[in-house]
């Protein structure tokens, strides 16, 4: 019995024996895995031709609401994939955060097409000026590449890796191939059947290689984008591939990294802080046995509480259960195999070198349940180095595993020179209760770190923690930690997209975006607006409104309505150096004018406005002062029926240009309106 790739459509069996795959508690036969036999070209081409071309057809509210469905399918069977997961040694906590981590970051991913076009492409920020009569602008969009996305994943988050890596490239509209380390790929492969057999992705979307992937990267083209998620020696091997350099190949790398947590000189003994920061070691030493690119490797407190901490962690490491996940009361499982274990064992000895151990290093520990000759346990350890500044081992040698190393330093300068001495990190943590700790550790430490995290009383109960990379926030770290991002919300999506600079006039800028530039010529919607459904609304239709005097009468009276009693709109005798000429009309009067001129007032299909941005004022506008309205449809966004009972509606943003006597433009806004379709 095998493990299954999903290639060009198919399950496949690799030939030969394949690698064998052991339960990491009882060290018994889980399966074989095996990727021989696979045709690697075969697999790109079919995602370039079949996947690409599906997903590219898509708008981002479409991927989008992909993302959600399958994210629900998921959910509703998460409970099955958690007695795999116990078999690859993580806890119920470890497991939760694997599975249900990654099909939340479905969910948040999904939740991003808010932020996009109902299109399927991005116009990216503001149209620029390129010349001086306004008839040649310059933007910005972005369309997905037209390649594939390989992810390379690590063995510590089997379904997690696959759904964070994925859930980005697919919103932005571009296939992949998913290749998890082998150890741990029997749970990737068992939740890829559901997805597959969901129906959900188009076909082509998503591929998958449980085995070796040796050489895959030998078929990569320009419009391809791998990602790595593992050590910095093997990813900077794979960086530097002849045929990713040859093709310009984008390569994000998230590589392990010796992250740190600093213990603020206020955070003593007896105060929240300390309390705090043992529970954050405690946790990220123990939590998937310390397998965790983010988990804290070097933990740098003051000098003068080096034995505090060292008491404290002993005390709260020594609560640690060890054994078989599925026993009651077992707060720690094991490594992913005994091949991870006796990799941290030859790290830690090289750690020796110039430190000591403080708490654990020896194979006295008990366990519950599970094998202990067969399965792959370890004790958490705890070491300290007196002089890191001069002894550098544990800023450079990282052992994946429940390890990590104590270190003074004597004032914040230095600590933050320890924390830097990393080389890149994921990520840092820093405990105090001191605000200006905070900041001049966060801009001293911020160049060499890709998350900071802040912890004191006033966040802990709502914080997820050190080692929790969160969708919407940059997942990546500079240097060492490989330079890349993982995730991090609208900037994750674009790098699966090309970014292109187009320029011409502003009306054809408008038919290529669809999204209506200033400039632009204007169309005859043939009626108003308003009284158009969502479908019929057509990007570029204006609407010209009658026109209105302000008087002094409006803008006193504009004036006790509003409470805003600013001296420039009530008290003539202060406008001396100011650049008012005489009492100027509020600029949301002004704009609150332009709505009782824009706006049709029967029953329609415009159900309510949905809100405003990019408002500016551009010019002041004094009693006497005529002013009109170009009420132009800027983009239409469709929305989906929340459930069965509601209307089927789109948003409509509309540009609200107000103009003066002269034709100048005074007022300019976008709002949003909700529109009902037919």
């Amino acid at each position: 019995m095998k493990l299954k790739n999903y290639a060009a459509g198919q399950w496949v069996e690799g030939t030969g024996e394949g690698k064998p795959l052991y339960n990491a508690i009882n060290g018994q036969l889980i399966t074989h895995a095996s990727s021989d036999g696979l045709d690697f070209g075969e697999m790109m081409a079919y995602a370039r031709n079949t996947g690409g071309p599906a997903l590219r057809k898509m708008t981002f509210q479409e991927r989008g609401l992909m993302l959600k469905k399958l994210a629900l399918h998921l959910y509703g069977m998460k409970k099955k994939f958690y007695p795999l997961s116990y078999q690859t040694g993580a806890t119920k906590v470890d497991s939760w955060i694997d599975i249900e981590g990654g099909i939340g970051n479905l969910f948040a991913n999904a939740s991003l097409r808010r932020k996009f076009p109902d299109e399927t492409y991005f116009v990216d920020g503001d149209a620029v000026p390129l010349s001086k009569g306004g008839s040649f602008i310059g933007h910005h969009i972005m369309v997905p590449k037209q390649g594939v996305a390989i992810h390379i994943n690590a063995f510590n988050f089997p379904i997690w890796g696959m759904l964070e890596k994925a859930a980005v490239n697919l919103l932005a509209g571009m296939p992949a191939i998913i290749k998890p380390a082998t150890i741990t790929s029997y749970l990737t492969e068992f939740m890829f059947h559901e997805i597959i057999k969901s129906g959900i992705l188009p076909e082509g979307s998503m591929q998958l290689i449980c085995g070796s992937a040796r050489t895959i990267l030998d078929t990569v083209e320009s419009q391809d984008v791998v990602t790595f998620t593992g050590s910095a020696t093997t990813g900077q091997m794979l960086k530097s591939h002849k045929r990713i350099i040859a093709e310009s190949v984008p390569f994000n790398m998230e590589a392990d990294s010796l992250n740190c947590a600093v213990l603020a000189e206020d955070a003593v003994p007896g105060t929240d802080e300390f309390d705090l920061f043992i529970k954050e070691v405690r946790k990220e030493m123990t939590v998937k046995c310390g397998q965790k690119c983010t988990a804290i490797r070097r933990v740098i407190v003051p000098e003068n509480m080096v034995e505090d901490i060292q008491i404290a962690l002993g005390k709260a490491l020594a609560k640690t259960t060890i054994g078989d996940p599925q026993m009651e009361g077992v707060r720690m499982g094991s490594l992913a195999g005994k091949e991870q274990v006796e990799e941290v064992r030859e790290r830690i000895e090289m750690l020796l070198r110039d430190s000591k151990v403080i708490y654990g290093g020896t194979d006295e520990y008990d366990i519950i349940g599970g094998d202990r000759e067969l399965g792959a346990f370890m004790s958490p350890t705890l070491l300290l180095q007196e002089d890191p500044f001069n002894n550098t081992s544990a800023h450079e040698i990282e052992a994946f595993g429940p390890v990590s190393t104590v270190m003074p330093y004597k004032n914040l300068d230095e600590a933050i020179e320890l924390a830097n001495l990393g080389k890149g990190s994921l990520c840092a943590s820093i405990v105090t209760y001191d605000n200006q700790i905070a900041r001049d550790f966060t801009l001293g430490a911020a160049s060499h770190h890709g998350r900071i995290l802040i912890l004191n009383r006033d966040c802990a109960g709502e914080s997820t923690g050190h080692g929790s990379p969160l969708p919407l926030l940059t997942h990546g770290g500079p240097g060492r930690a490989g330079g890349g991002e993982e995730m991090g919300g609208m900037r994750g999506v674009m790098h699966y997209m090309q970014r292109c600079a187009i320029q011409g006039s502003p009306t054809t800028l408008t038919e290529v975006t669809n999204q209506y530039q200033v400039g632009g010529e204007y169309k005859d919607p043939g009626q108003h607006v308003f009284r158009k459904h969502f479908e019929d609304l057509v990007v570029g239709e204006t609407v010209h409104t009658h026109k209105r005097t302000i008087t002094e009468a409006d803008i006193i009276n504009f004036a006790n309505v509003s409470w805003d009693h600013f001296y420039a709109h009530t008290d003539e005798t202060s406008l001396e150096g100011t650049i008012f000429e005489k009492r100027v009309a509020h600029g949301y009067f002004i704009l609150s004018a332009a709505a009782g001129l824009f706006v049709d007032p029967g029953k329609g299909p415009v159900l309510l406005n949905y809100g405003l941005e990019e408002c500016r004022f551009t010019k002041p506008v004094y009693a006497g002062m005529t002013i009109g309205v170009r009420l132009t449809v800027k983009e239409k966004i469709s929305q989906e029926k929340k459930d069965d009972e509601d209307v089927e509606k789109g948003i409509v943003k509309f540009l609200v240009d107000v103009y003066d006597d002269e034709g100048e433009t005074v007022a300019i806004a976008t709002i949003l309106t909700m529109v009902k379709k037919r």
